[in-house]
């Protein structure tokens, strides 16, 4: 029979030593995660709620058996602290640690595997002890481009956040190089966060956010101030940016199922009105979500009459050309295509859908696809002299692709012809060869006034 004291740590038992050194680091200080220091951290910060954290650990039973371990599978472990991704434990243990930091934690069985425990590795009701080594941690990305980083000072409360559309109330205090430039409360529609001169970035956390929560975002440039700056704070073009946010209270706008057809067709209006100021503003990321709120409203919607469905296919129509032209303005081009591929699907001699897909696939290189784009657009309008002026543009394109393939392809068979007549030398030599060469040679596919206005 195994007891309390077959584990022991630094020649002492658990128990025992976890009594004499141990720091309660649970937040209601039931004695729930017990925390012995075994090597101090290399600096004083800790990680936020939500940082991503990367972590070396063993796992005991208090009969000294290992049941888990990431040293043993030679594997850091990462996750997002304080999401409930982990056990309870681990959640309360990371946050009290510091970078390069090394803790022994003893778990009470309501922070780790409760009263069921783990089938054949934790009995039920077992207390366990993780030793811990915090690698790393940096903050949540929050976009693909790693332009949004959060991290959470406060957790929020609740479950739900705002939306597109939402109202919210924030407390917000910017910094850039260390100097605070901003600090108010200020009010604003999440998606029209521009209205009140905060940053994108800014208002792009909103739907991550709870109420009650304060976090710091890492902007960068893209979704601050971008190349422009803000001269009335004084800070230049390209500056990354930290603006530390506290969500104080917000009002959800309406989903699209919480709407009937005519109150949408009346927000559409307003909404499409908002993206084309934004637009012409050269805010064509805020542009973009405003189009896109019309589209996730209308595009399941028929009508009820023929005025009605005429009106909603002119809404997506308009949205999906004016969504291609803003990823044309910000140079995502797989974006504009897929946004001209819709708006044909609706009109398929649609000629701004035609010419801006082009666009799109000349500036991606797809020369001959584009030609055939350009050439549709002056079926349709033999008068586009912009479409013919770009058939020009292809036409040199491939003729320039050609010439530089034959000058790729008679380089390589030149240097192939002078190896085989080094190898036939030393064969007249007597010497013997050993050659073989694979040759793969891939040949390129081949595939106005108004066209750059929004609708």
């Amino acid at each position: 029979m195994t007891t309390d004291q077959d584990l022991t740590i630094d020649g002492q038992p658990a128990t025992a030593m976890f009594a004499a050194k141990g720091i309660d680091v649970t937040p209601s200080k039931d004695q729930g995660v017990i925390k012995v220091v075994k090597r101090q951290g290399l600096d004083g910060e800790r990680p936020m709620i939500g940082d991503r954290v990367v972590v070396h650990y063993t796992g005991k039973l208090l009969t000294g058996k290992t049941f888990d371990s990431s040293r043993d599978r030679r594997e850091p472990f990462c996750f997002n602290v304080g999401k409930g991704q982990v056990l309870k434990a681990w959640d309360i243990a990371v946050l009290s640690m510091q970078r390069g930091e090394v803790c022994t934690f003893l778990c009470k069985p309501e922070y780790a595997y409760g009263s069921a425990g783990n089938p054949n590795k934790i009995p039920p009701n077992s207390s366990v002890v993780f030793e811990m080594e915090l690698l790393k941690f940096e903050g949540e990305v929050l976009t693909d481009d790693s332009g949004i980083i959060r991290r959470i000072k406060v957790k929020g409360d609740g479950y739900t956040n705002p939306n597109d559309g939402a109202s919210v109330e924030v407390h917000l205090e910017g910094k850039c190089d260390g100097r605070l430039f901003d600090c108010r409360d200020v009010s604003f529609v999440v998606g029209e966060a521009e209205d009140k001169g905060v940053p994108f970035g800014v208002d792009r956390a909103m739907d991550k956010m709870q109420k009650g929560e304060c976090c710091l975002l890492y902007l960068k440039p893209k979704y601050g101030f971008g190349n422009k700056g803000k001269p009335e704070y004084k800070i230049g073009p390209d500056k990354d940016i930290i603006y530390e946010v506290t969500l104080k209270d917000f009002q959800r706008a309406k989903e699209s199922w919480e709407m009937d057809l005519l109150e949408k067709l009346n927000l559409a209006v307003g909404v499409k009105h908002k993206g084309n100021q934004y637009f012409k503003a050269g805010l064509y990321y805020q542009a973009v979500i405003q189009y896109q709120r019309i589209v996730s409203w209308l595009e399941m919607e028929c009508g009820s009459g023929l005025d009605q469905h005429k009106k909603i296919q002119t809404f997506i129509l308009t949205s999906h050309l004016n969504l291609a032209l803003c990823f044309l303005r910000i140079k995502e081009f797989s974006q504009a295509v897929e946004h001209c591929n819709k708006a044909i699907e609706l009109d398929e001699n649609n000629e701004k859908a035609l010419y801006r897909r082009g666009e799109a696939r000349l500036l991606r290189n797809e020369f001959s696809l584009a030609m055939e784009d350009f050439q549709l657009v002056l079926q349709v309008n033999p008068s586009n002299r912009a479409a013919r002026a770009h058939i020009s543009i292809c036409q040199s394109k491939i003729k320039e692709h050609h010439e530089q393939d034959k000058k790729t392809y008679a380089n390589m068979f030149q240097k192939f012809a002078e190896r085989d007549a080094k190898v036939s030398k030393l064969t007249a030599l007597g010497v013997r060869t050993v050659h073989q060469r694979h040759v793969f040679i891939c040949f390129p596919s081949q595939g106005s006034r108004g066209m750059n206005k929004v609708v």
